[in-house]
Formats: C-alpha cells, structure tokens, sequence
C-alpha cells in the first residue's frame, strides 16, 4: 500500500465516530444466591427418601444430610452447620425435644421446624418452647412445606392457624404438675391408686387428690377418659 492510500484509509479510520458498547443489564437469575441448606431428620426412610426428591427439585434448596433419629440428627447438625433442620417429633434414641434442645444448646440461631404428625396441644408447646421456628404436619402440602422453609431461613416462625389456636389453649389452659404426670403414666400401665402410691412412695389418699386434680384439669370423668385425652394431647406417650 502506498503512502498516500495509508494516508487515506487512516483519515477514513480518525472521522468515523467512536462506539459506545452498551452494558447489558444483568438477567434476572443472573446472580446465583446461595441454596438453603436443608438437614432431614426422620426415622422412617419413606419419608426420608420423599423429603429429599422434593426438596433436590427447587432450585433454592438443597439437601445436605439425612438422620434417622435424633443422636444422629445433632452429629449431623454440629458437622453441617444447615440453613434449616427439618425435625420428626418421635425418634430412637433422642427424640425431637432432646435434639432440639442439644442444637439450640450449641447455637441458639439454628433454624429447625419440626415436621411430625402428633398434632396435640403439649407436643407442638414442648417444640415451640425448646425453640422451634416452625412446626408443620407431615400431611401439609407440599408448597406449604417449600414456604415454611424458606420463612423459617428469613427468620420468621412458622406455624400454621388451627396449631397456633391450640398452642394459645395449651398456654391459657391449666398445666398438670410433674407429679400429676406421673401419675398418669402409671394410670396409662393400668396400676390401681394402691400400686401407684407404692411406685411413687406416696400414701393411696394422696394418689387419690391427683387422681381428682387430674380428671378435672382435662375435664374427664374416667382412667380410660384421662389417658386417652393425655395421649392424644402429647402428655404422656403410650
């Protein structure tokens, strides 16, 4: 190329405008948030198995560790440090309170919900009050279990209504004492007020006055009445 058409093409280059490249703004989803964390703990592996195919498939949740009952759901926690720690309220070895209470104890921010099928005034009062942040039956649509979780890791609690209407019952109601509970638990085993006063190292008149303290707190009139009402409640477990 000669000087002259270099001369010319340069000319032709410096008189064209510069481009101005236009940022693209970034799509939504772009930016990838971090997935909740989800620890299972639940002695049935049906339900183990059902949790993790359900949790896997939404894109904001991930499960990290399966427990089949309590001791193995406090290791796993204190390992894994999860987002949300779904709960089963009955266990081997450690139940859902205990195992609470022991994650709770190690960092009183864990964000658990208990996912049971005891629906019973004491039951979900025991959760709440070891700390708990959700309580939800296992019978709950399946949207409703995604959107507790992620209330729960925003730090929200999560109860449902009609489990809230009966954990204000179960605080406004009258309480049985350690000893009255007691005694139920020997009534459940079908002992006479004789038999339970010698277990429990009381005089048969005094078995009598928690007997009738016991009737009218759950306002029963029979043994059979009192233990099924207790049961059902999650007073004493059969």
């Amino acid at each position: 190329m000669t000087s002259k058409k270099k001369t010319a093409a340069s000319s032709k280059k410096s008189a064209k405008k510069p481009r101005s490249v236009a940022k693209k703004a970034p799509k939504v989803g772009d930016t990838k948030r971090p997935r909740i964390t989800v620890l299972i703990a639940d002695d049935h592996s049906v339900v183990r198995e059902g949790l993790v195919s359900l949790i896997t498939r939404k894109t904001d949740m991930t499960v990290i560790g399966e427990a089949g009952n309590g001791r193995e759901a406090v290791d796993l926690w204190k390992q894994h440090h999860p987002d949300v720690t779904l709960l089963d309220l009955r266990m081997p070895e450690l139940d859902g309170v205990g195992a609470l209470q022991e994650i709770r104890g190690e960092n009183e921010t864990a964000r658990i919900i208990v996912l049971t099928t005891f629906d019973g005034d004491e039951d979900i009062y025991r959760a709440i009050q070891a700390g708990a942040k959700g309580y939800l039956l296992k019978d709950a649509p399946r949207e409703a279990l995604m959107d507790c979780i992620r209330r729960v890791h925003a730090g929200e609690t999560c109860v449902p209504v009609h489990l809230a209407a009966k954990l204000a019952q179960r605080v406004s109601g009258e309480t049985l004492s350690a000893r009255e509970i007691e005694v139920l638990k020997l009534m459940a085993q079908g002992k006479s007020n004789k038999e339970i006063g010698s277990t429990l190292f009381i005089s048969e008149g005094t078995v009598k006055s928690h007997v009738k303290s016991i009737f009218a707190k759950l306002n029963v009139i029979s043994r059979t009445e009192a233990v099924a009402n207790a049961t059902r409640r999650g007073l004493i477990q059969l």
